[in-house]
């Protein structure tokens, strides 16, 4: 989706002035932040009715929060949208209810970007890169919805008067960057007549004019030489020192990695001082050689603007200099289209050759996991006058967890207890009243250490009720 100047009116000292805002429409690098959604809570509900005033649990669980996904369309270009609105949820997952009813499922999200898009961490590390049409990426991942006390109940604890609380979903910050995926790539120096050739040999009508760069976005047309149909990108224009971020270069470059191609085009005609086809070419080539990874992309040379007469004699100077060199050399000019039938055909077998070698791609489904941390399944430190807690089952039990019921609570502190948390901090030298802390440093659940608590129904029927396993309520027995 293109889009032009916009608009903006401002209104100063009585005077309506007009400014022409500049909204681009071409962006291959975005830094996007996504969030996925967060699980529904579990409900803690007795199922009712005549003459069955406490007919057992029927709490549903919690729906599983939406997940976020990057898939390629054909029909995206550019990640323009992302660009303006860089910040992206998806949809939460609802409560459950009672009568075994569990909650509706987050809406997930899915993000439209076009083939060829590389997704990378916020550190810079490489995450995924995403080729051919409907390849998925999972880039962020629901909360798991609660579970209601129907699905906590068992034959010790035939009641429960709690539910657990819904996980949060991930979080990530993520940069895409595009590689258009072309498989003939046209590389030179600014107004050597790239955009000209591929106007001439597409339907592809980019801004043309005499000065440099005026290519400031890499330009796509689809080409058809007998049999083989492909596709020929333009890059801006490269100058000596692009690939150490010198002019437009730098910025494109990532986006000849993809093609099966490269097509010099060479200025026959220039007027600048101090320079001619070979050390263009040489030029092109050492910037090529400076970023890397291109050297095995078969090379084409077009020399163009043979229309004008010092140009074509310049041409056949150089050419079999060229062809010493092992290079298929075509004299071409898009303002003729003289050659341009025989270079065409040129790239469309070098195309076909290159699809030939490399197996066909398939839609693939990429998921995101955290990485797998090894050792004991959590940790426990003496941390200033804290014992601290650290571990991914603990913290996420400790998020599940409704603190403002007693039986909740005492189901925690049995999870944990079987986990062998207690153990250890006994055996680190805890005493009861000890203050303990579990979760991330920012928000860790602090409270006082005693393995021998009494269950939450103790609390509320008073000392004379018969001790039970910790969360059970002993009115539903």
């Amino acid at each position: 989706m293109r889009r032009g100047p916009a608009a903006v009116r401002l209104l100063t000292d009585g005077f309506r002035e007009e400014r022409r805002v500049a909204v681009p429409s071409f962006v291959d690098r975005v830094v996007l932040h996504v969030a996925a959604g967060r699980g529904g809570g579990g409900v803690a509900s007795v199922h009712r009715e005549k003459f069955k005033p406490l007919g057992g649990p029927d709490g549903g669980n919690g729906g599983n929060g939406g997940d976020v996904v990057l898939r390629v369309d054909p029909d995206v270009t550019t990640l323009v949208d992302y660009h303006h609105q860089p910040h992206r949820r998806a949809g939460h997952g609802a409560h459950g209810a009672g009568a075994n009813r569990s909650g509706s499922q987050g809406q997930s999200l899915i993000l439209a970007v076009p083939d060829g898009t590389l997704v990378r961490d916020s550190d810079g590390g490489v995450l995924a890169d995403l080729v051919g049409a409907g390849t998925d990426l999972l880039v962020a991942q629901g909360g798991r919805g609660g579970l209601g006390n129907a699905a906590l109940a068992s034959p010790r604890r035939k009641a429960p008067g709690f539910a657990l609380k819904g996980e949060p979903g991930d979080e990530r910050t993520i940069v895409l960057e595009l590689k258009v995926v072309a498989d003939v790539g046209l590389v030179g120096f600014p107004s050597a007549g790239k955009s000209s050739l591929v106007a001439s040999i597409s339907r592809a009508r980019p801004k043309i004019a005499d000065y440099p760069f005026t290519t400031l976005v890499p330009n796509l047309g689809v080409v058809t030489a007998g049999d083989t149909t492909f596709t020929a990108a333009d890059v801006p224009g490269l100058i000596e020192g692009a690939s150490e971020g010198r002019g437009l270069g730098h910025d494109f470059l990532r986006h000849v990695e993809r093609c099966a191609a490269l097509v010099h085009v060479i200025d026959c005609a220039t007027i600048e001082p101090g320079r001619d086809p070979l050390s263009d070419l040489e030029v092109i080539e050492a910037e090529l050689a400076r970023y890397g990874g291109l050297a095995d992309r078969p090379r084409l040379v077009a020399l163009n603007k043979v229309d004008v007469p010092d140009g074509r004699e310049l041409a056949e100077l150089v050419r079999p200099d060229l062809e010493a060199r092992g290079l298929t050399v075509l004299a071409v000019s898009a303002a003729s289209r003289e050659g341009l039938r025989e270079l065409t055909y040129a790239m469309g077998r070098v195309v076909a050759e290159a699809r030939a070698a490399r197996p066909a791609a398939e839609p693939t489904r990429i998921v995101l996991h955290p990485p797998a941390v090894g050792g004991a399944e959590f940790t426990v430190a003496r941390e200033a006058q804290v014992w601290r807690v650290r571990g991914v089952k603990p913290q996420r039990w400790v998020g599940q967890t409704d603190f403002s019921n007693d039986e909740a609570v005492g189901y925690l502190a049995d999870r944990l207890a079987r986990l062998g948390v207690e153990e250890r901090l006994l055996e680190l030298g805890a005493r009861p009243g000890d203050a303990v802390a579990i979760g991330r440093d920012d928000d860790a659940v602090v409270f006082d250490f005693d393995p021998a608590i009494g269950a939450g129904a103790e609390s509320r029927l008073g000392p004379r009720t018969p001790h039970g396993p910790r969360g059970t309520d002993h009115r539903l027995d």
